[in-house]
């Protein structure tokens, strides 16, 4: 009988910590619009959740916390001591005269902790407002109970009872009762988390009594733990107690019940699913989702992708995805000048959706004076260059991409000191991200090339050798060409927040390409090139970007000049020209960028393309190791340190077009001024 009564009382109490428990939970989430803001691919995350447990459970309660009226000697545990019972609407004058009496006369000479077991006595008298030498106050010592009660640790069933020391003094002793002790833990409906790492937020509840706030901050922390890994809409959506001390948390993870699309008036229904990797059935995942829609973006197919969530009757989430499409065939006309080119015009059509298939067809045309180039090339002639590109993103419907180029140039060479490259040829590129790695990707490139290099001023170039008691001779081999197939794997690691204009993540790539020389396969060689680079936000739209970058022919007795590596320009040494820091068979280099908008720019909002310009500060530094004839015959520098500050124009479906200005911090060479302007669209990675 007393067991039952027991364990009687004990389930009532858990079921009061039930409901409250169950009543914060809640079901509250709203429906908001998550707009993806193309110049930065953020998605604002409005979804609210009721995430303040709030348990009021003491002022359930309270009314029964006793007070006892004071006795004399020892402490007596019978009927012959009638409690007064606390309650904020209990009349209490019947003992206002002996309380008057003994608040005039009587102090509290020693405060005593009894029934405590798990809980720290110096903890317990630290929530107390009376203190040993405080006079005896009922309402004082009701409020230092109700602290006590709101440590949570603790039943209602607590006592405080006066016993008399002296005339003038009490001991009071404060009984308390403990919550049942948690000793286990179980976790329904988690599956995106496993229950060990889950445990590890509940493991400061283990082995102490039942504790509302405690439970609370569990709470929180495995909510917060969902959160950081992308599940915004999970929630604990209930916790009930065993009368063995075991506590049961129960997870709403947010399922997905639907995605629709609407919008797409011209690309294919097929298009935007096979973008969108989240699924109906799947655990909704913020970071998930984001890259989806960066993904949608980046097709260029879309002016505008937006977002919205709303939760069903059932609980789960229905999920829209509104597109605005945009233009996606474009003809460009321009022209300029250039520190390679010279003064050049340039002719494009460019279609990111061709028939609404998310495929992209290119066709650039290019003509230059080469009139402004280094001494090294130095030639009144034309420069063209002309290509032809097919991107089919997903080959044959599978997760594999095909790109198809073809390409012819006709230009004085920047390379070769005094020479005309033509060079045409074609290329077969294949990509496919690794599912097993979802920020992994690799590539292989099947490329045919023909490379005709022919002598320009040949007096000039003769002087040249003989003016630096160089063997003529050696003129034809840097002169060598010839007919190449080259095979180029790569795998390369992408965890960029946008891959148009990244703030932090990463990106890494290894890069072989084997060249075998067709008609002399004495020229066959192989060369691996790798490339870190870091990006950090800083402040709210800066950030800061580390890069290192290396290679080196593997093998091969023959390297022709024309494949060596170079440094200078816009992709490598900038405050250089392109191959002013030299030309060799291995190199190695290293960067450092901080991008910011300009001040007040992003302010103005009747002129909103000042929102994609931003400033740049930078240093460059690399060398080049064994290098060929061309850098003695200039006196090139094989190593260069180099600061200077840029622009960034962000343009939509191209890239930041980049224009620096760098200065040398070592030796410039013969010749070569103390900076220069350089010229770039994107970024390079091998």
């Amino acid at each position: 009988m007393y067991q039952n009564n027991k364990y009687k009382k004990v389930f009532i109490n858990f079921c009061i910590l039930t409901l409250a428990l169950t009543m914060i939970s809640g079901n509250e989430v709203s429906a908001k619009i998550f707009p993806l803001k193309k110049e930065k691919h953020e998605i604002n995350n409005n979804v609210s959740k009721n995430k303040e447990h709030k348990f009021k459970f003491w002022k359930k309660k309270n009314s029964k916390i006793k007070i006892e009226t004071p006795i004399d000697g020892e402490e007596k545990d019978d009927d012959s001591i009638k409690p007064l019972m606390w309650d904020a609407s209990s009349n209490i004058n019947e003992f206002a005269q002996e309380e008057k009496s003994l608040q005039n006369t009587v102090f509290i000479k020693e405060i005593v902790i009894k029934g405590n077991n798990l809980i720290d006595v110096n903890d317990i008298k630290n929530s107390l407002t009376v203190k040993e030498g405080d006079s005896f106050k009922r309402e004082d010592i009701q409020n230092s109970l109700k602290q006590v009660y709101e440590m949570g640790y603790f039943s209602h069933k607590m006592k405080a009872i006066p016993v008399k020391y002296d005339d003038n003094n009490v001991i009071l002793n404060i009984v308390v009762e403990e919550n049942i002790p948690i000793v286990n833990f179980t976790i329904e409906g988690n599956k995106s988390i496993s229950n060990g790492e889950l445990y590890g937020a509940l493991s400061q509840l283990e082995g102490k009594p039942q504790n509302i706030k405690a439970v609370t901050d569990a709470i929180n922390n495995i909510e917060n733990l969902y959160s950081k890994k992308g599940y915004i809409l999970a929630r604990v959506k209930n916790v009930y107690d065993d009368p063995d001390g075991t506590v049961n948390f129960v997870i709403d993870e947010g399922i997905i019940n639907s995605i629709t699309y609407e919008g797409n008036h011209k690309t294919k229904d097929y298009v935007v699913k096979r973008n969108i990797l989240t699924q109906k059935g799947s655990v909704y995942n913020e970071n998930q989702l984001r890259a989806d829609l960066s993904r949608l973006y980046a097709t260029q197919a879309f002016k505008e992708v937006n977002r919205s969530i709303e939760q069903n009757e059932n609980g789960k989430y229905d999920i829209k995805i509104t597109l605005e499409e945009q233009r996606s065939a474009t003809v460009s006309l321009g022209g300029g000048i250039d520190s390679q080119t010279g003064f050049f015009g340039m002719t494009g059509l460019v279609d990111n959706n061709l028939f609404g298939r998310g495929q992209k067809l290119s066709i650039n045309f290019m003509a230059g004076t080469g009139l402004l180039l280094s001494d090294s090339s130095t030639l009144d002639r034309a420069n063209l260059q002309a290509e032809i590109s097919f991107i089919e993103p997903k080959f044959l419907g599978s997760d594999t991409s095909m790109a198809i180029k073809a390409f012819g140039r006709d230009f004085a060479s920047y390379q070769i000191p005094l020479a005309i490259e033509r060079r045409y040829g074609g290329e077969l590129t294949f990509s496919r991200r690794f599912k097993e790695a979802k920020h992994t990707y690799g590539s292989i490139s099947l490329g045919v090339e023909n490379v005709d290099i022919k002598e320009g001023d040949f007096d000039k170039i003769k002087r040249l050798y003989a003016g630096k008691g160089l063997d003529f001779a050696n003129r034809d081999k840097q002169l060598e060409g010839g007919l190449f197939a080259t095979i180029s794997p790569s795998i390369t690691y992408d965890t960029r927040d946008d891959i148009m204009n990244p703030r932090h993540g990463s990106i890494a790539n290894i890069r072989l390409d084997q060249s075998f020389g067709i008609l002399d396969f004495e020229k066959t060689h192989a060369r691996a090139t790798a490339t870190i680079k870091k990006y950090f936000p800083l402040m709210k739209k800066s950030s800061i970007s580390l890069m290192a970058r290396g290679g080196g022919k593997i093998y091969g007795s023959e390297m022709p000049e024309v494949f060596g590596y170079r440094l200078g320009g816009p992709y490598s040494i900038r405050g250089f020209k392109m191959s002013e820091v030299g030309t060799g068979k291995a190199f190695m280099m290293a960067s450092a960028e901080v991008q910011t908008p300009f001040l007040f720019f992003d302010r103005i909002e009747k002129l909103p393309f000042l929102k994609n310009i931003k400033l740049a500060f930078f240093m460059d530094a690399g060398q080049v190791f064994n290098s060929y004839t061309t850098d003695s015959i200039y006196n090139r520098p094989l190593k260069a340190i180099t600061a200077g500050v840029g622009a960034r124009i962000f343009i939509p479906g191209l890239g930041p077009l980049n224009v620096d200005w760098g200065v040398p911090l070592t030796n410039v060479g013969e010749g070569n001024k103390r900076g220069a302007f350089t010229f770039g669209i994107g970024d390079m990675y091998y």
